[in-house]
């Protein structure tokens, strides 16, 4: 027995009005026996990159507390990340003036402009938890952070989108920008099976990183992957669950 009971209006249905009986405020059909199954999707999502071992140009940002609103300022919010400008949006009103034309910022200078690691001051990433802001460091090929600190979502953020926050002390954050600012286009080799960061002179830096963000890391798991590595298990809780629940099928 299904009973649909609803409170009686005298306007018509439809949006922000009640229903139809025996269909949801969707407008699509409703039984009362409904599947156990999640409904699939049309869109195709980018699998994310695994991060073994990687060298590239690195760029110093010297501006401690940088916070994701100056990452990426929230009026770009709406934008897609597929967006052909998405990587314009990256610390813009950093890197551009009112009429859109370039500053002197260091990210816009040759050859740091094609640098993929940035080399950070203290609390990168604080303020608001916008996902955006990896997003628009992901647009720019930026693979890895290297910062004293990070903003905890931010932090987080970085790992389930396949880029590598490093958290190194303040002093070799400082030492590794002044090296950078005196020579530039200097590259910086990062070990995740290592954890070691390998500074433009060659130094060596140990670094520290939970043991399952390594795991997400290495092998590129995002959170679906990291659900689908339970695929079998969660089929077979799906199968014994509809055997020994069939009155709701």
């Amino acid at each position: 027995l299904c009973i649909d009971q609803q409170p009686k209006f005298s306007r018509t249905s439809g949006h922000g009005k009640p229903h139809p009986s025996g269909q949801p405020g969707n407008g699509s059909s409703r039984s009362c026996h409904w599947a156990f199954h999640r409904q699939s999707t049309t869109q195709q999502l980018a699998p994310m990159q695994p991060f073994l071992r990687f060298s590239a140009v690195a760029v110093p940002i010297d501006i401690p507390n940088c916070d994701t609103d100056q990452i990426i300022p929230a009026r770009f919010l709406r934008r897609a990340k597929d967006d052909p400008a998405y990587a314009r949006f990256l610390l813009h009103d950093l890197r551009f003036h009112a009429d859109d034309t370039e500053t002197g910022f260091i990210f816009n200078q040759i050859p740091y402009s094609d640098a993929q690691i940035l080399v950070c001051d203290i609390n990168w990433g604080c303020g608001s938890s916008r996902e955006a802001a990896v997003n628009a460091l992901m647009a720019n090929h930026i693979r890895a952070v290297i910062a004293p600190t990070f903003g905890d979502i931010h932090y987080s953020n970085c790992i389930k989108n396949g880029l590598l926050p490093v958290r190194l002390s303040a002093a070799n954050c400082n030492h590794i920008r002044i090296q950078l600012h005196e020579s530039p286009g200097a590259t910086i080799a990062i070990d995740l099976e290592e954890q070691v960061v390998s500074g433009p002179n060659q130094k060596s830096y140990n670094f520290d990183i939970d043991s399952l963000d390594k795991i997400r890391l290495l092998n590129g798991l995002d959170d679906i992957s990291m659900t689908l590595e339970h695929q079998t298990a969660i089929e077979a809780f799906e199968q014994d669950y509809r055997k020994n629940n069939r009155w709701i099928f």
